[in-house]
């Protein structure tokens, strides 16, 4: 099960001063005081383990070998196309702009010169039964409305034609004109009179949207004057009976090449279209505007002038760029933020949209808008203490909020506690979207800092691991960003917490955080696991399971001195032995045990096999904690199922295939553990369940035949395997296992 085991029962806290300390950063709420949680229980580590493989963010990998994701990851240099997201490329300083063009439409009217219409022509790409479409239809309504996204040649579209209509001249006329005045600029009362005219990006608003009236009255003055007029439209302009035609942009790759026909010789072109980095920059659905630069830059790279590097980042820094329009813009206050659609700048309900989807990529939609009008209130808080968050019920069509954030809707099945589950997902178009903006909004715009830490300790108390993992793996690109905040306003806050919840989500993120290649994350669990704080220890505890496959023999290091504080706190009178453990110390050794056992299981299985040989009889503690990793290993089967195959059996059959040591020392491991007064009872329970797997599984049923007979090395041994085959039961009161008499022929012909 990925659900919690959170019932009620004691929970470990930090010391009273450190624990008010974390209440007092942002977005606290909760931790202490009035508000304070009642105790609860921790997730099995296991399950806390599936979940975050299963929700992490598809550019986050997790194990031994994680680091970026996707086309982010290779190697060790630095770079778009090959190398981890670090340094230059995502986190680091250097500044390289690229003109893409503005970042709105102009607000200036007069007539298109005729040499700019020429000059447009032959960089103009569509397809022509479309465009004869368009024509066909601008001749006989003379009005025409094209919506869709701003920079996907709309406006050049607008202008080809008016020019193949052979109108001139041609007139701009400015967006911020009303759709009542829109006939008055049309000729007549005075002004100069225009065969064609072009309005780009028409302001609309709520209150005042373009209907049919607006038009029919615009087509009769356009009418007088044989005239005709293009109207392009954002995708969340107000229409009203308009019948507005979809624009669809040409493919990258034709308008790139069109470009370089004009700008530079067939044989330069094709050789700046071989180039890698070119074909990577067309794989990420860049806009036409930045499409027309990066045929600029190419030019300059076949006469000379640039180089390689300066293609390759080109990509990068576009969409490093367009981020920064994003969130660029007046203040979304008052009147504005309220009442206007304004196309030339995001919304601030769009914005916490953005920010969203960059912590939720690739995640169900509706979970995404869902949590995206939390940000969004807790951002309108931050903005206007003094007036209450308001959240409109319905918003944006889900079409138009993806136009805005260049990001994709399709169908894929989500890991649930019930299985699978297929859900509508949404996912930026570039999959280094969510890490730039994320990078952008924390350090870029500080002051979104108390909403966005607000919003994450919402998602961390969320009841759904998707949300929890989520919480997590932002953070952890923030803290890749800048660790030192992270870890103040947000990490330290959750491990100090009393929410078991939140602390599992601590370890998580400084997990993610250090499989993203973030320095010193390490060094943190060391300080904490050996330090006297409950809270974090056990974050730390938890960490190790997941990063510890990358430095196994650190890691149990680090878990051994761990167990031996444990101990030492339980025989305070210097005898030697340990005493009783409370609720507390017997979770943190539990949680220990955990955490072995995840390593038992992971890819450094071998590695960490042989420190617990090699540890095993160094004290009581180290001993203790080894067989009890170990049994939980035992413990567990293929996707956790109740007659699932025994993992670490199946590791044992195929070791022994093998001729590898592994199988003597998981052999040995069991013994000790049989022959310990502390674990026979569990070691038996073990093999008992083993044994009813086997009674329904043949290949396990081999698999312990192999195993018995290495059991028993001695009198003692025989008896007490032998023993447990005559007289385990079946379950529910049926006979025993037809397995059990067939293990134990096995036994009794191949021991000694």
């Amino acid at each position: 099960m990925s659900a919690e085991d959170e019932h009620s029962g004691p929970a470990a806290a930090g010391p009273e001063g450190k624990s008010g300390e974390a209440a007092q950063q942002p977005g606290a709420e909760g931790v202490s005081g009035e508000e304070q949680p009642e105790p609860d229980r921790p997730q099995n580590a296991w399950s806390a383990r599936r979940d975050l493989r299963d929700h992490s963010p598809k550019h986050i990998r997790i194990g031994a070998d994680a680091r970026f994701g996707g086309s982010l990851v290779g190697g060790d240099q630095h770079g778009v196309s090959g190398g981890r997201v670090a340094g230059d490329v995502i986190m680091g300083s250097k500044t390289e702009i690229f003109h893409l063009g503005g970042s709105g439409p102009a607000h200036t009217s007069g007539e298109v010169p005729r040499a700019t219409l020429e000059r447009l022509t032959p960089y103009f790409v569509v397809d022509e039964a479309l465009f004869a479409v368009l024509l066909r239809r601008l001749r006989e309504e003379r009005v025409l409305v094209i919506s869709g996204p701003h920079f996907t040649g709309r406006r050049t579209a607008a202008l080809m034609l008016l020019h193949r209509l052979q109108v001139s001249p041609v007139r701009t006329l400015v967006r911020d004109t009303s759709p009542g005045a829109l006939a008055g600029q049309l000729g007549g009362d005075g002004q100069e009179a225009a065969r064609g005219y072009l309005l780009c990006d028409l302001t609309t608003r709520r209150d005042q949207p373009l209907r049919e009236p607006h038009l029919l009255a615009a087509r009769d003055r356009l009418a007088e004057h044989d005239a005709y007029l293009v109207i392009t439209v954002g995708p969340t302009a107000v229409l009203e009976d308009i019948p507005a035609i979809p624009w669809q942009p040409p493919p990258a790759s034709a308008v790139l090449a069109s470009h370089l026909s004009v700008l530079t010789d067939e044989e330069c072109a094709d050789e700046a279209m071989a180039l890698p980095a070119v074909t990577e920059f067309l794989g990420r659905a860049h806009q036409l505007r930045e499409v027309a630069a990066f045929a600029k830059l190419l030019q300059r790279y076949v006469d000379g002038r640039a180089d390689e590097e300066e293609v390759a980042h080109f990509s990068l820094a576009a969409l490093e760029s367009q981020v920064q329009e994003w969130f660029e813009g007046p203040d979304d206050s008052g009147t504005y933020s309220m009442s206007i659609t304004d196309d030339t700048y995001v919304h601030l309900r769009d914005k916490a949209f953005l920010v969203a989807l960059a912590a939720f990529d690739g995640g169900p939609y509706a979970l995404t808008a869902e949590l995206s009008d939390l940000l969004y209130a807790s951002l309108q808080k931050t903005q206007n203490p003094g007036v209450h968050p308001v959240v409109p019920v319905f918003g944006t069509h889900i079409g138009k909020r993806l136009q805005l954030a260049r990001a994709r809707n399709y169908l894929e099945d989500e890991h649930t506690e019930w299985g699978p589950v297929t859900q509508l997902k949404a996912a930026y178009r570039d999959e280094r979207a969510s890490l730039v903006l994320l990078r952008e909004v924390w350090t870029g715009h500080p002051s979104a800092r108390p909403a966005l830490v607000s919003w994450l300790q919402r998602l961390a108390d969320d009841g759904r691991p998707l949300v929890r993992t989520r919480a997590a793996s932002t953070v952890a690109v923030l803290a890749f960003t800048d660790l030192p905040s992270a870890m103040a306003l947000v990490i330290e806050v959750w491990a100090y917490s009393p929410k078991f919840r939140r602390r599992l989500v601590a370890a998580n993120a400084l997990a993610l955080t250090h499989f993203l290649g973030t320095p010193n994350v390490p060094r943190i669990l060391d300080a904490w696991c050996q330090g006297d704080d409950e809270g974090p220890a056990w974050v730390a505890i938890r960490a190790y399971a997941l990063i510890g496959p990358e430095r196994p023999e650190q890691t149990m290091a680090a878990l051994r001195g761990a167990v031996r504080k444990r101990y030492e706190s339980l025989q305070p009178d210097g005898s030697g032995e340990p005493g009783e453990p409370g609720d507390a110390e017997d979770l943190m050794l539990a949680e220990l045990a955990e955490s072995v056992s995840l390593l038992l299981l992971s890819e450094a299985k071998e590695r960490v096999l042989a420190e617990l040989l090699r540890t095993l009889d160094d004290d009581q503690a180290v001993r203790d904690l080894a067989l009890d990793g170990f049994l939980r290993a035992c413990a567990h089967t293929e996707e956790d199922e109740r007659y699932g195959r025994p993992l670490v059996l199946d590791w044992y059959a195929e070791a022994a295939a093998a001729g590898g040591s592994a199988a003597r020392d998981i052999a040995a491991l069991w013994r000790r553990a049989l022959g310990d007064r502390g674990f026979t009872r569990p070691a038996l329970d073990v093999l008992r369940d083993w044994v009813l797997i086997a009674d329904r599984d043949r290949s396990t049923e081999w698999a312990l035949a192999a195993l018995l007979p290495a059991l028993v090395t001695t009198a003692t041994e025989h008896q007490r395997v032998s023993h447990l085959l005559r007289t385990m039961p079946g379950e529910d009161g049926a006979p025993p296992p037809p397995a059990a008499g067939r293990l134990l022929t096995v036994l009794m012909t191949r021991s000694v």
